[in-house]
């Protein structure tokens, strides 16, 4: 037995784009011989590498990283980066390696003037960006370009996929395609070089190009395509139908393109949605200009023209008609939070729209994420400038008035302080009225019974009739009560209930009239009577209170003087 080493770049392993042509497997057969390959790293050649790289010639290579780079926008990271550094540069293979941005240069003096951009740009959240340089290999892309024949006769294919009336270009299945299959010509749309060789035609050739139809190509990443918005940015149709892709975060690779159709179907993405709705605003979010999605019709996208002035008129307290204001607000809240705090949420349904919107939000704290007295709300928690995943932002905000109850009756049951409450209206027109409630609230059950939080709430609510509002937005905002808001909160004692007072009924019952009693300010004999004229309905006893107390149909003497 023979034994050689056959010596190998260790990083050769782990970098994606290292070629195998220094790996040599010996397959030699000699007469009563077994010659066996050893695989050892070849300190030499990785030496070699980092001559041939660091010697400043203009051939040498380097790979530039920027940790969580799958953050930021690829077109704000590269024009940032570029605006910083002292020398312009070409980015080549710019991708997304786990939560990583990486792209490759050329030159040493290119990549030092990169390494000096490290940590002087700020991301939104006044972080600073660091930026690794290393030297590389060879790209894939360039190691692997098609040659000038292979270039030509991709051209020509193109070409003739081309169709002109329609400014239109048909590309799918293009692996197989006769006259590049003739031509032993292998065109893979993943492989970065294949991409950047075919958007390199379409730039040049098609200049004003509409349509394009990649559809059954297997394609299961988009960095490669991700370079259509400097190259293509025309195009108002995309096609990646019958493909691989499996997340809708790949899309977001081309955010920024103007499309106004695009087709998906066939790919497992379309399946990772919970409903049709979702999938549909998810996509929207991306491509918000978008008209058809797999065919469909959507709804016209609302524009306003930023060059016109638009200015709804406040209201100010002094104008006519804000006391009757003021009690339709009031009426609303007292209402709603009757009906919140009662134990069965499911009839807040009418107080919403249709289509209506809900968001809830908690404090972000870097130095505790998840808050353990938060925890019940961590998971519904939708923060635009925490959440990265546009999936996730549009899961979170709850669409449909149903979406939104069942979200309002998965949180903590609750009781409101009602004299907490700051009322602050600051915008009404004929149509809309926006106003927003600060007050304390107490959790009455689960680990964290008896706990006192503070919330601020914005309602934007339509008339539904005269005397009534509809929730068309509700944005929710939850933090640990201040230590000096459980004080003052929950102040005025709740009675308890005697035989003298009132008549004894079940446990349940007798809890119903303290919180009643709480909440509407009544007396506890006028409490249990006004649900017991309304068979203990605590939802319809709310309405009938509410109603009367505005008409003021209802005695200064049902109320509790409070001191």
């Amino acid at each position: 037995m023979v034994m050689r080493d056959v010596q190998e770049d260790p990083q050769g392993r782990h970098t994606l784009y290292t070629t195998y042509r220094n790996k040599r497997r010996v397959r030699c057969h000699s007469e009563g011989r077994i010659r066996v390959t050893v695989w050892r790293d070849r300190k030499p050649l990785r030496r070699e590498m980092r001559e041939n790289t660091q010697d400043g010639t203009p051939g040498s290579w380097f790979k530039i990283t920027i940790p969580y780079g799958i953050n930021y926008d690829k077109m704000w990271l590269m024009n940032s980066i570029q605006n910083q550094c002292s020398v312009p540069f070409t980015p080549v293979d710019f991708h997304y390696v786990k939560n990583r941005a990486r792209f490759f240069v050329q030159g040493a003096s290119t990549a030092s003037a990169l390494k000096d951009v490290s940590y002087k740009i700020c991301d939104e959240e006044n972080e600073k960006v660091a930026i690794f340089v290393n030297p590389s290999t060879v790209p894939y892309s360039v190691l692997n370009k098609l040659e000038p024949k292979e270039m030509e006769q991709l051209k020509l294919t193109l070409n003739k996929r081309y169709n002109v009336s329609q400014q239109a270009l048909d590309l799918q299945n293009l692996r197989f395609d006769p006259d590049l299959v003739g031509h032993d010509i292998d065109i893979i749309l993943n492989r970065r070089n294949c991409m950047a060789a075919t958007l390199q035609i379409i730039e040049k050739d098609f200049p004003e190009l509409l349509s394009l139809n990649l559809s059954s190509n297997k394609l299961y990443h988009l960095d490669g395509l991700s370079d259509i918005i400097q190259m293509a940015p025309t195009v108002k149709i995309l096609n990646l139908c019958k493909n691989e892709l499996k997340s809708a975060w790949e899309l977001s690779k081309m955010k920024g393109l103007d499309l106004e159709e695009l087709w998906l179907q066939g790919n497992p993405l379309c399946g990772t949605f919970p409903d049709h709705s979702t999938y549909i605003s998810s996509i929207l979010e991306l491509f918000p200009k978008l008209l058809r999605l797999d065919g469909q019709e959507l709804p016209s996208p609302i524009m306003i023209d930023t060059d016109v002035p638009y200015l709804i008129k406040p209201c100010k307290e002094s104008s006519e008609g804000s006391d009757e204001l003021k009690s339709l607000i009031l009426q609303f809240l007292q209402q709603y939070y009757l009906i919140h705090d009662s134990g069965d949420r499911q009839d807040l349904l009418g107080a919403y729209h249709d289509e209506a919107c809900f968001s809830l939000t908690i404090p972000f704290n870097p130095e505790d994420p998840a808050p353990n007295s938060l925890r019940e709300y961590v998971k519904d928690s939708r923060n635009m400038k925490k959440l990265k995943d546009p999936y996730l932002r549009v899961q979170l905000l709850k669409h449909t008035k149903r979406d939104i109850v069942r979200s309002l009756c998965l949180l903590p049951k609750t009781q409101h302080d009602l004299s907490s409450f700051v009322v602050d209206m600051w915008l009404h027109t004929n149509t809309m009225l926006c106003f927003s409630v600060n007050g304390v609230f107490k959790e009455v059950e689960g680990r964290s019974q008896g706990s006192v939080r503070a919330f601020t709430r914005t309602f934007i609510a339509i008339p539904a009739s005269p005397s009534s509002l509809c929730i068309v937005n509700d944005e929710l905002f939850v933090r640990d009560a201040s230590p000096s808001e459980p004080q003052s909160a929950f102040s005025i004692p709740v009675p308890t209930l005697t035989s003298s007072s009132v008549h004894t009924g079940s446990r349940e019952q007798q809890e119903m009239v303290q919180a009643f009693s709480t909440q509407s300010g009544m007396k506890l004999e006028w409490a249990q009577k006004c649900l017991q004229d309304n068979d203990w309905n605590y939802t319809r006893a709310g309405q009938v209170f509410t109603t009367l107390k505005a008409e003021g149909k209802i005695p200064e003497e049902a109320f509790k003087q409070i001191p």
